[in-house]
């Protein structure tokens, strides 16, 4: 958000685990399902910047 608002980054980009993928890592990663679900339950604006969320799955 910082790096937004100061007009350094144009959008966020998160990598992140499917949540199979998050299984066989350690404890404590955030995964791509939980994450596109938290998105879309506090709305469009939080975060109120331009976010692309990509899961990777081996």
């Amino acid at each position: 958000m910082l790096f937004y608002s100061g007009g350094v980054i144009n959008l966020g980009i998160e990598i992140l685990p499917t949540k199979k993928m998050q299984s066989q890592m350690s404890s404590g990663v955030a995964y791509y399902e939980g994450e596109v679900y938290n998105v879309m339950r506090q709305g469009r604006n939080s975060p109120p910047v331009p976010l692309l969320v990509l899961g990777i799955e081996p």
